[in-house]
């Protein structure tokens, strides 16, 4: 199954921009150096997310079982944790089967992403105007690197309208499932409201089997 596309196309400058079936997040680095290999997309809120606050109301597990899943504590690499995912049986993981069953504008290559793709996502593209909470912010995959932890007002609230809170496609203030495994118990959330990374074992806030929002990405090889 494949999961990036390669080759010779245009990419995207400005964070919001609709692109590839979805709008540009931001860039990633697999190498953790602050060079960019791929370009994140988020999928649009209307087809591309489901859970409370979205069109698509019905929030989903990460898995049926309180069980590993091999292969899915990857923190950047949202399409591998994805694809194992898919091998071990896409049927025990609703969140990511959510992603996987999209075809969007043509495109099919929908993931479940990682904690630190949606924690660059959160730094773009932050709905509310919320404090962060400052335990968090480091981040070796964003690109620019980022070393330090947020502070209360950094970042803000995005200036695109079309992602704020109430804008057509913000994300839902809420906590989202990643694709990176902690445990048999938990994986990891991260909360859109002050970009919280969860993955704590307690009932309905992080225990896999607790029912949260859902938005796909999809990525593209630079």
């Amino acid at each position: 199954m494949s999961w990036t596309i390669t080759g010779a196309q245009p990419f995207p400058a400005v964070i919001g921009e609709p692109f590839g079936g979805g709008y540009f997040a931001g860039y990633i680095s697999h190498t953790a150096d602050g060079n960019a290999t791929h370009a994140l997309i988020v999928a649009p809120r209307e087809t591309g997310a489901t859970g409370t606050g979205y069109t698509l109301t019905t929030s989903l597990v990460w898995k049926t079982s309180l069980t590993t899943t091999a292969d899915t504590t990857s923190s950047f690499d949202g399409a591998a944790n994805t694809a194992a995912m898919v091998a071990a049986g896409i049927n025990d993981h609703p969140a990511a089967k959510f992603c996987v069953d999209l075809n969007i504008g043509g495109y099919t290559d929908w993931y479940l992403p990682a904690r630190y793709e949606m924690d660059i996502a959160y730094e773009n593209l932050k709905p509310g105007t919320n404090f962060n909470d400052t335990s968090w912010g480091v981040n070796p995959y964003a690109v620019p690197k980022r070393d330090l932890e947020r502070s209360l007002k950094t970042p803000g609230q995005t200036y695109l309208n079309l992602f704020m809170t109430g804008g057509l496609q913000a994300f839902s203030i809420s906590r989202h499932w990643s694709s990176s495994e902690v445990s048999s118990l938990t994986a990891w959330t991260l909360n859109m409201d002050n970009g919280i990374h969860f993955g704590a074992f307690i009932t309905g806030q992080g225990a896999k089997n607790s029912a949260i929002p859902v938005r796909a990405f999809r990525r593209i090889a630079l």
